[in-house]
């Protein structure tokens, strides 16, 4: 089976452009990933890479399917020069872990936390996984494997994740829309839930 982590990191390149810094993070007993930089003009993105090395399986299987199953990126894109952003390397590289650490399927409508700020000063602890597509387009492998799809992460406050809990998360991006929220803006503050 060919490793896909190749391929992957051509499309976040030809997507994003060549990234201007990577840290690598590796947990006891996973794999390691890789967090990698994107800056486009004021806007900074950064994009794991290892999260798609493995197809993310279904928790209460008995044993995890070498081959099927669903694979994902995550990308985070904030405005650049407002925060220390970058310290949400590791952070980032503990939610790209979680298929592997915790048998988590991350799919769009998905919330992950991280149980602390995304990075010093942040508001936010915990991200809405948004719908692939937008930004970096799935990446197509060879049958029987899944393509990897690149998930964009929003990040919420801790009154926005519990509306979220409530409403789901179609309603929170509405209202995020409706409000004209910069959901770039790395402190922003939550959006009106009254």
């Amino acid at each position: 089976m060919a490793d896909v982590l190749p391929l992957v990191e051509a499309r976040l390149r030809s997507a994003l452009g060549e990234p201007d810094a990577r840290a690598a993070v590796t947990f006891l007993g996973t794999d390691r990933i890789e967090v990698l930089r994107f800056h486009e003009g004021d806007i900074v993105r950064y994009a794991t890479l290892g999260m798609s090395a493995r197809p993310m399986t279904d928790p209460t299987a008995v044993i995890a399917d070498p081959v099927a199953g669903p694979r994902a990126e995550l990308v985070l894109s904030v405005r650049g020069g407002v925060a220390d952003t970058d310290k949400a390397l590791r952070p980032l590289a503990v939610l790209a872990a979680s298929p592997q650490v915790e048998g988590l399927v991350v799919a769009p409508g998905a919330s992950l936390d991280v149980g602390e700020p995304l990075w010093p000063g942040a508001p936010f602890t915990s991200v809405l996984v948004a719908e692939p597509g937008g930004l970096v387009e799935d990446l197509e492998l060879d049958a029987p494997l899944e393509p990897v799809r690149f998930l964009p992460l929003l990040p919420m406050t801790p009154n926005e994740a519990a509306w979220k809990r409530v409403h789901g998360a179609q309603a929170l991006q509405e209202r995020w829309l409706n409000h004209g929220t910069d959901l770039r803006d790395p402190s922003r503050k939550s959006v009106p839930l009254d």
